[in-house]
C-alpha cells in the first residue's frame, strides 16, 4: 500500500527559507513549473484517493499535478511555528542561539509531540482508507496508492512516524520543494522506498 508524497512547490518564503505555516502564500513562477514538471511521473500511477494541506501552495500543487479534486485535510497544515512565523533560522538564532525547529520550543506554536499527533491520524486515515479500496477491489488487483500533498516539516514528521519513529527524527530527512517520496512495505515492515526524488 504505497502512500506517496508530495511536498508544495517554491514559494517566496521557501526560497528565503523564512518559516511558512499559518502565512498562505502562493507559488512562485519557478514552483508552479516545478509542480508541472511533477505531473508525468504521477501520471498512470493507481491513485485511489488524494489528501491536500488546506494551505493555497498545497492546493495549487495539487491542482498543477493533477489532482486538483485533492480532498483537503487540516491535519496536513505545517507545523505551526507561532512567533517564529515568517522567520528564517538564522534570524531566529540572534535570539535563541542553536534553535532549530526539531530541539527547541516555539512559543505560541505546535510541539513535536502535537505535530506527531497530527500525523499518526492522517497515517491511520490513509491505511483505513486504502485497506477500504484494497477489499473492495479484491486480492488479485494491484496495490491502492494514496496521494499527500502537503508541507515540508509536517511531511518529514509524517515520514518519521510511518517508520515508528519519534518525532523530531524528521530532522534526518531533507525535503526539498515538489519532490515525491514513497512510503511503503517489505513484507509487514514500513518501509521508506524512495525519498526527496
Amino acid at each position: 500500500m504505497p502512500i506517496l508524497l508530495v511536498r508544495h512547490g517554491e514559494t517566496e518564503w521557501s526560497r528565503s527559507g523564512q518559516h511558512t505555516s499559518t502565512t498562505d502564500l502562493p507559488l512562485t513562477e519557478v514552483g508552479e513549473d516545478q509542480a508541472r514538471a511533477l505531473a508525468p511521473r504521477l501520471a498512470g500511477r493507481d491513485i485511489a484517493f488524494a489528501l491536500t494541506s488546506p494551505r493555497t501552495r498545497a492546493r495549487r500543487t495539487a491542482e498543477l499535478i493533477g489532482f486538483g479534486d485533492a480532498e483537503v485535510d487540516e491535519d496536513l497544515v505545517e507545523w505551526d511555528y507561532g512567533v517564529f512565523e515568517g522567520r528564517s533560522t538564522p534570524d531566529i538564532r540572534t535570539d535563541v542561539p542553536g534553535w532549530t525547529i526539531w530541539s527547541h520550543e516555539s512559543p505560541e506554536g505546535e510541539t513535536p509531540e502535537q505535530v506527531g499527533a497530527r500525523c499518526d491520524a492522517v497515517i491511520a486515515r490513509v491505511v483505513a482508507g486504502l485497506n477500504d479500496v484494497r477489499r473492495l477491489r479484491g486480492d488479485d488487483a494491484p496495490e491502492p496508492e494514496a496521494l499527500l500533498v502537503a508541507h515540508g516539516h509536517l511531511l518529514r514528521v509524517l515520514t518519521a512516524r510511518w517508520l515508528g519513529l519519534p518525532p523530531t527524527d524528521g530532522r534526518l530527512f531533507r525535503l526539498d520543494t515538489a519532490r515525491l517520496t514513497e512510503l511503503g512495505h517489505e513484507r509487514e515492515q514500513r518501509v521508506l522506498l524512495s525519498w526527496n526524488a
